[in-house]
């Protein structure tokens, strides 16, 4: 997290007592990173969070990825997936690899125990669905199109409201890390002396969500603490609930980002993607295509030139808006265009995106700079017509309707709908 935060009580000294209502000393926890030379939070329990028992191994998470030597355009149309699990049991690894996992969750059914993610962040971004992540750090009231950090150890149970009637059911996306990294905003957003967001970022401090009361619970009983480490899910029985943070400070914790207030930075001519760029870790980044002013040099083409970013692979989820610009692709959609391979405007569309001055497109990419494998699951879901749909007539004889100036001849094809700008 960029800045530093307080919620709860605490004492006026780190490291010294701070005692409960009836004289017993709270349980000091400095949960820390980067062996306590990176950013920490130091935390104060009721209990020691040391006490527990009944450990056990439950499952592995280690992904199996297949065609691992095949190098090929993908698209996975994602809205047919049935809802199973819950918010952690249902979520479905669809690409990865050594640097992060992409999965997709539409739950079925309510979590009954804490959860820990003990091997990396995550980056969850709610697609469909509001409710409520309960955390040691305290509250996040998550909406859709929030984007939800969740650093590498805190234990949390996410809480999904009940859909209203023709609402969407929940569903969400989760990037996380996988090689020990840590989701953050991108450094040159952020000055080098304060860690202060500067002036040119798309987003500021005021943008980002830190937890919020209520924080403690003081409860006896047995509850269960699920925590992924070494690739498997193992559970833990607490005698008293786990969530019994009386108050905490720091650098490190949860936060929620909507991205809705994310500014987009555009252009007289076409923008690059890194002007998207709202989060990294090492390794890859995580950008948001968000409705924007198009370029408004009088000759602009606003949809993507031809690129091959070979030092990157690129998959992009489709969340919201109008995709008639390009073939086949449909709100939850999931496309990946692997380094080396060129991709760009669909046929046709190069010529009907001239004079377009909005995009309404809304898409969360991540750019990866390790080859991205596919799962079985995802294998389920892809469209296997996509890498033919670049062929065709890109400049079919209205190629020809504009002039010089770029003023449209009369016999100029109407401009389709919606311009997709993503890439």
């Amino acid at each position: 997290m960029p800045y530093y935060f307080k919620l709860g009580q605490l004492p006026p000294k780190r490291h010294i007592q701070f005692r409960r209502p009836d004289g017993a000393l709270y349980s000091e926890e400095v949960f820390g990173t980067e062996g306590f030379v990176g950013p920490t939070t130091t935390l104060y329990h009721i209990h020691p969070p040391t006490q527990v028992t009944g450990w056990k191994m439950l499952y592995s998470t280690k992904p199996e990825y297949v065609e691992t030597d095949t190098m090929r355009m993908r698209h996975l149309k994602t809205m047919p997936m049935k809802p199973k699990g819950d918010p952690i049991t249902g979520r479905v690894v669809l690409f990865g690899n050594a640097d992060c996992e992409m999965s997709l969750c539409a739950p079925a059914e309510a979590m009954n125990y804490h959860y820990k993610n003990g091997m990396g962040d995550e980056c969850v971004f709610i697609h469909y669905g509001s409710g409520t992540v309960y955390s040691s750090f305290g509250t996040l009231h998550f909406r859709p199109k929030d984007y939800i950090i969740i650093p590498k150890g805190a234990t949390y149970k996410m809480v999904f409201d009940k859909p209203a009637e023709g609402e969407p059911k929940p569903k969400f996306l989760v990037i996380e890390t996988a090689n020990g990294s840590h989701i953050l905003p991108p450094p040159r957003y952020l000055s080098k002396k304060t860690a202060q967001f500067l002036e040119h970022a798309p987003y500021c401090e005021r943008d980002l969500r830190p937890p919020e009361l209520p924080l403690t619970y003081d409860e006896a009983g047995q509850f269960e603490v699920r925590i992924k480490a070494r690739d498997r899910v193992h559970s833990y029985i607490y005698d008293y609930h786990p969530l019994d943070v009386v108050g905490w400070d720091g650098c490190y914790y949860p936060y929620r980002f909507n991205i809705d207030d994310f500014s987009p930075i555009t252009g007289k001519h076409h923008m690059p993607p890194p002007t998207h760029q709202t989060f990294e870790a090492h390794n890859f980044v995580i950008c948001s295509f968000c409705p924007r002013a198009l370029d408004w040099h009088p000759q602009a083409i606003p949809i993507p030139y031809n690129h091959s970013n070979i030092d990157s692979d690129e998959v992009l989820y489709y969340v919201d808006g109008n995709y008639k610009a390009r073939k086949g692709i449909e709100i939850g959609s999931i496309t990946l265009h692997p380094q080396g391979i060129p991709h760009g405007p669909h046929p046709g569309t190069v010529e009907l995106s001239l004079g377009k001055q909005w995009t309404s497109e809304l898409a969360v990419m991540c750019d990866t700079f390790r080859p991205l494998y596919p799962t079985k699951a995802a294998l389920e879901l892809d469209d296997q017509e996509y890498p033919e749909s670049w062929k065709g007539d890109h400049f079919p004889k209205t190629a020809g309707t504009h002039l010089p100036n770029g003023e449209a001849k009369p016999e100029a094809q109407p401009m389709a709908e919606a311009v997709d700008t993503s890439g």
